[in-house]
């Protein structure tokens, strides 16, 4: 049976499964075991969500040029409903998606807004970062009632960047000051372009395809986009390990990674899915934003069908 053959409840079978064994082998667990423990669907653990108004906050680390900066600053502006919500499909229509997990716990989902913007175009602890150097950038946002967003210029090396991860989400220690969540977020334009903005670059694995026409025209940036909404949504439904998650909680499948690869209706391995194309500039997109922006988003997995949704 081809891929494209598959039916939609096959092919959230195998996107999950994938997903399970990706997810599995980063933490060097044993995939057999865990599956037969875990149902494939995500649940509430019972931990903290965040609610109430959430500041998000970005430090921009390493040199970015200000239209990038815009782009990203823009997405963020756009999950909380404005004029552009109009235009259908609106970011601000895909964050309802996430916000529907708010159903099963006894909190209202949380007001996301654009908070500060911090600049260490210097590169203050140097160009290769360990994982505790994210940790340490991120205390330079707001220390409550805050997502403190984290973005690594190009020329800028993660530990595990490219290797395992395009970006990740967690959060500070507990203290008096209070407690945030904070998300990192890497531009691959010139480490692995081919892993972390596919579908806007040729993938380095996989079935080949011709690459889609990043919608604001740099597929680094656009990327940074891609994978910074689906950790807001990790961070917002899962922010301190108890959330909404699926299989272990080592390495989690959440809102958005349970849909790995999937942004349109009937995506398939290799294929995005059925996107809105640009009668102008030919790019491909799925959301409309502020200051008429548009963007790829990913799909948003629904717990109550046990299925990933999109906007298109």
């Amino acid at each position: 049976m081809s891929l494209a053959s598959m039916d939609s409840s096959t092919l959230l079978c195998f996107f999950l499964l994938s997903a399970l064994l990706f997810q599995h082998s980063l933490a060097a667990r044993r995939l057999s075991a865990e599956v037969e423990k875990q149902p494939l669907t995500i649940t509430y653990h019972k931990g903290a969500l965040l609610y109430g108004p959430i500041s998000v906050n970005l430090i921009w680390y390493g040199k970015f040029t200000v239209s990038q900066r815009a782009i990203v600053s823009d997405f963020v502006a756009s999950l909380y409903a404005g004029d552009y919500q109009n235009q259908k499909p609106s970011v601000s229509s895909w964050w309802t998606m996430a916000e529907k997990y708010y159903a099963q716990s006894k909190k209202a989902p949380p007001r996301l807004t654009l908070g500060d913007q911090i600049l260490d175009e210097d590169c203050s602890l140097g160009k290769s970062l360990k994982n505790s150097d994210i940790a340490a950038l991120a205390t330079k946002g707001k220390p409550q009632q805050a997502i403190n967003v984290v973005l690594t210029a190009d020329d800028v090396t993660v530990e595990g960047f490219c290797m395992s991860r395009c970006a990740t989400h967690g959060s500070s220690p507990r203290s008096k000051k209070g407690r945030f969540a904070y998300i990192w977020v890497g531009n691959s334009a010139v480490q692995c372009p081919g892993q972390c903005a596919w579908p806007f670059h040729q993938p380095v694995y996989g079935p080949q395809a011709p690459p889609l026409v990043a919608p604001n025209g740099d597929v680094g940036v656009d990327g940074i986009v891609m994978n910074l909404a689906s950790m807001i949504a990790g961070t917002v439904t899962n922010p301190f390990g108890g959330g909404f998650f699926m299989g272990p909680a080592t390495a989690p499948l959440e809102a958005a990674t349970a849909c790995p690869g999937v942004y349109g209706k009937g995506a398939y391995p290799g294929y995005a899915g059925d996107l809105l194309v640009d009668p102008t500039t030919g790019a491909s997109y799925n959301a409309n934003g502020a200051d008429g922006r548009k963007y790829l988003l990913p799909a948003i997995f629904d717990p109550s069908t046990a299925s990933c949704s999109s906007l298109v």
